[in-house]
């Protein structure tokens, strides 16, 4: 049997390829958002993954560091590293911030240079530091050095500002992201907690102006009491988080059970973390998302309908024609099938390409993987195929008499 669906394709290949094209694009936009979910699943894994952390202790009754706000004194770290099976635990803090680049063609414009990112302040050599670098080191000075990520586009050696304080950016990393996507920037602790929880010095001023007009701070028989209030105004001592490495074989809620019920803290394991972040943090956005590919599915099978609805209205006499000389009707709606069908896989083919093409410069990162990119080709070949059978439905009613009409 002659491809009737072939011949009619080429007899127009033009009008269909371009067809195609259109609808491909489309398809690559879906493709690219499908991406983009994936892409944020993986910033949070990666954010639990280099944090080198198998429990976070955080602020009780909070679900930080990274959904939720959380502040604790730095030195609760002491007595989490004497309970059994830790291994290791480190103070961490995280602040997203724009951080500036410093020099005179930076200084001219407000906002020129500015880079969006999760500022980091660890202890080295503790967890929280970058586990691997792709160009430069590690932090070796307890002030005024920075380790980022490659997305920030900071170079090796040059210079950054961070609240008040400049700092020399002496080595790089790859994929250290926050949950959103931020690229990340380390700075020693002691660096982040001043520009976290600090005040600036007007600020300070204003305080201990403001406590010496305070009767409370001036009474007779409690001396000492505005000193040492004006003192804890210009000290830090809160971080965000407590990083814990568990010792090997130990489970982490023996570890976080202990640090709930005695210490009065908070305490996530890497599987309740990534729930937190998974199903809690981006869990809006995966909403919007899915919202987005329904939409992009009933609009590409309108457009399929379209088509195929207007192509088969154009060859009505020819349909008419074929059912005269005795063609079945499931010759024919072979035919209108096949012509979907078709469409739908070029413009798969230029979707999955645009796709690929515009992921690596699209602002967030887009992870494509293969089990999305077939799960897509089947829903188009079925999208392709229902929104055939308007198309169908209309060439069966065609009157074999048309065939002879005027």
């Amino acid at each position: 049997m002659i491809s009737l669906a072939g011949r009619d394709i080429l007899h127009a290949w033009g009008k269909f390829v371009l067809t195609g094209m259109g609808l491909g694009l489309l398809i690559g936009v879906t493709l690219t958002m499908a991406g983009v979910y994936r892409g944020m699943v993986d910033d949070a894994r990666a954010l639990l993954s280099n944090s080198g952390a198998d429990l976070w202790i955080v602020q009780q009754d909070t679900q930080g560091p990274y959904a939720d706000a959380s502040s604790l004194r730095d030195d609760v770290v002491r007595s989490v590293r004497g309970l059994p099976g830790v291994a290791r635990a480190a103070n961490v803090t995280y602040l997203t911030m724009q951080v500036r680049r410093v020099g005179p063609l930076h200084e001219a414009a407000s906002g020129e240079g500015e880079v969006r990112a999760l500022v980091v302040g660890f202890e080295a050599g503790q967890p929280g530091e970058p586990g691997y670098l792709v160009a430069g080191r590690q932090l070796t000075r307890s002030h005024y050095e920075a380790v980022a990520d490659v997305r920030t586009g900071f170079a090796l050696g040059e210079r950054i500002r961070i609240r008040r304080h400049d700092y020399t950016v002496v080595g790089l990393t790859r994929r250290q992201v926050s949950s959103g996507g931020d690229p990340m920037v380390f700075i020693p602790l002691k660096d982040a907690q001043e520009a976290q929880f600090l005040k600036d010095n007007e600020a300070i001023l204003n305080e201990r102006a403001r406590s010496a007009a305070n009767p409370v701070f001036n009474r007779p028989g409690v001396p000492g009491l505005l000193e040492s209030t004006q003192a804890a105004l210009a000290s830090n001592h809160q971080v965000n988080a407590i990083l814990v490495q568990l010792a090997p074989g130990f489970p982490a809620e023996a570890v976080a059970e202990p640090v709930r019920r005695w210490k009065h803290l908070a305490a996530y394991s890497r599987a309740q973390m990534e729930e937190l972040l998974v199903a809690k943090l981006i869990a809006t956005s995966a909403r919007q998302i899915g919202l987005f590919l329904v939409i992009l599915a009933v609009v590409s099978a309108a457009i399929v309908a379209f088509i195929i609805y207007t192509m088969t209205l154009g060859k009505i006499r020819e349909i008419a024609v074929l059912k005269l000389i005795g063609t079945h009707n499931r010759t024919i709606a072979a035919m209108i099938l096949q012509q979907a069908l078709g469409l739908g896989l070029i413009g798969f083919a230029v979707g999955k390409l645009a796709a690929t093409v515009w992921a690596p410069v699209f602002p967030k990162y887009v992870l494509l993987e293969a089990g999305d990119a077939a799960r897509g080709l089947v829903a188009v070949l079925l999208i392709c195929a229902l929104a055939s059978t308007l198309a169908i439905r209309a060439a069966l009613r065609v009157d074999p008499a048309e065939a002879i009409g005027g």
